[in-house]
């Protein structure tokens, strides 16, 4: 048997069904914030490190990770496979993936293909690519084991996600003014990091950067960044909040506002690769190995000689 993944809860103490409510807004908007669009530019940067050409790419959550374009351009003869995770949205995606009766592509089968989560074919990608998803995650964790089924072996997991140093400015307004807290804290890079190792990936490696957007006023801001999600820490403040409130919030805001007027917001953002080893079996008396994974155990050594 294969040896099975380190057990180890890395839930969050999240409102899931505010976090319901905020996933089913963000999948029937117009467009993905134009953040999840530099961040996929940002992290397309780094493809060439993949030496491997791949035949199938999972684009998990392919609407909001608003990477689709870059990932067709950069692997043109690959499959890519949408995963959504809500119906209609899957419909939407299906739509905009259709090709013209006259695309050869038609006639050799279908280049793109969306999939619910739970119909995913296992231990078939070469690439899963996930752009601004795991910040979503009540369990990040027990998703990237989702994600290492998906693989197959050798295949490569990149992902984005935003770190604990996204907003600082927006905590320390909230802190002043004697608020609860304004959004639920992100995961460090380091235990994103465990986490890859305990859920079954070799060789994780982790890196950041920050950036700081600037919007010329208050309004604009909340406006952008109501795009990108909304407050489900348990620990926020109960209830609607007033337009009374809303107008003091924007003058706080519009305090910090520089020398052209412009307010500027950090978000920190984490960016993540690692592989899918092959698999390693006890050594035992009498040891049952599964054909697939004594195949893919094979083609190991076959690559190492």
């Amino acid at each position: 048997m294969s040896t099975p993944p380190t057990e180890r809860s890395a839930r969050r103490a999240l409102d899931e069904r505010a976090l319901a409510r905020v996933v089913q807004r963000l999948q029937t908007a117009s467009s993905p914030p134009w953040l999840h669009t530099e961040v996929a530019r940002r992290m397309a940067e780094r493809l060439p490190i993949i030496k491997r050409q791949p035949t199938d790419v999972i684009d998990w959550g392919a609407f909001l990770g608003a990477s689709r374009a870059l990932l067709a351009q950069t692997y043109p003869a690959a499959r890519l496979l949408a995963v959504e995770p809500d119906t209609k949205r899957r419909d939407a995606t299906a739509a905009s993936s259709a090709l013209a009766w006259w695309q050869p592509q038609r006639w050799a089968g279908p280049a793109h293909q969306v999939w619910a989560e739970p119909d995913l074919p296992p231990r078939q990608a070469q690439l899963l690519w996930a752009n601004m998803q795991l910040h979503g995650a009540i369990d990040p964790q027990a998703l990237m084991a989702r994600w290492h089924e998906a693989l197959a072996v050798d295949g490569f997991l990149m992902f984005s996600t935003l770190g604990p140093g996204t907003l600082p400015e927006l905590r320390a307004l909230y802190a002043r003014a004697g608020w609860p807290v304004p959004f639920a804290p992100f995961v460090d890079m380091h235990d994103l990091g465990d986490m890859l190792a305990a859920a079954g990936f070799a060789d994780p490696v982790m890196d950041q950067e920050t950036i700081t957007l600037t919007w010329p006023s208050a309004r604009a801001l909340l406006s952008e960044l109501h795009t990108l999600g909304a407050n489900v820490d348990p620990r926020r403040a109960a209830g609607l909040r007033t337009p009374r409130w809303r107008t003091r919030l924007e003058a706080l805001l519009g305090q910090g506002a520089d020398a052209a007027g412009r307010i500027g917001l950090s978000f920190e953002l984490v960016y993540g690769h690692a592989f899918k080893a092959a698999p390693t079996h006890r050594v035992a008396a009498e040891t049952a190995v599964p054909l697939q994974d004594m195949q893919a155990m094979v083609r190991q050594g076959r690559r190492r000689v």
